[in-house]
């Protein structure tokens, strides 16, 4: 649906892009849900078991079976909704890591206003900034931070979840790019956004 191999190769042949691998991990684990909730109920596991796997397993996978650089500053990633959230919880405690982040219509998911189902996604103990500080405050990191770019629907029901999440960051000394465009939690939208993010990597 999100036509994403048509929207890169038609930015590639106009050279409005640069050639690159794009790699799609289906996301859904026990991890991996709105408001602290497990797909089949019950509550999160203790280490999210998405962002273990990426970084542990599938950035190394397509680092040593794709001739690509594996420097920071040739590294991005970007995600829709869901795959915004863990964008961030990938991006951010691994900054060390990535030069650009992109986020679709979403935020910290878990962190801030309210889900879907109009329950409260803040959850007990230390909060998402809390718990990220050293990182969300390391002047070193940003310096090789090239882009932080975020758009959202104002229809969304996460309109306010991603103004928080950017809020956050600039709270913390960041610049992120915020586009509200119009519409809502939609694939016309994400197309948009990529068609857009796309051409700002590798620079």
């Amino acid at each position: 649906m999100g036509r994403a191999g048509f929207i890169l190769d038609n930015l590639i042949a106009a050279g409005k892009a640069k050639p690159m691998v794009v790699v799609m991990p289906a996301g859904h684990t026990r991890a991996a849900t709105f408001g602290g909730r497990t797909p089949g109920g019950g509550e999160r596991p203790p280490v999210d078991e998405f962002v273990q796997d990426f970084v542990d397993d599938i950035m190394h996978y397509a680092e040593t079976h794709y001739r690509v650089y594996t420097d920071r500053s040739h590294r991005a990633i970007a995600g829709l909704s869901m795959g915004g959230s863990q964008t961030l919880n990938i991006a951010l405690p691994h900054l060390d890591k990535f030069a650009y982040f992109g986020v679709f219509s979403s935020g910290l998911l878990g962190s801030f206003g309210r889900g879907r189902d109009g329950a409260t996604n803040a959850t007990a103990g230390p909060t998402w900034e809390e718990r990220h500080k050293d990182v969300l405050d390391n002047a070193k990191l940003k310096k090789g931070l090239k882009l932080a770019w975020f758009a959202t629907g104002k229809d969304d029901f996460l309109i306010e979840t991603s103004r928080s999440t950017v809020a956050m960051l600039k709270k913390h000394g960041f610049e992120p790019v915020f586009n509200e465009t119009p519409g809502a939690h939609t694939w016309i939208n994400w197309r948009n956004y990529l068609h857009e993010f796309t051409p700002q990597l590798f620079q």
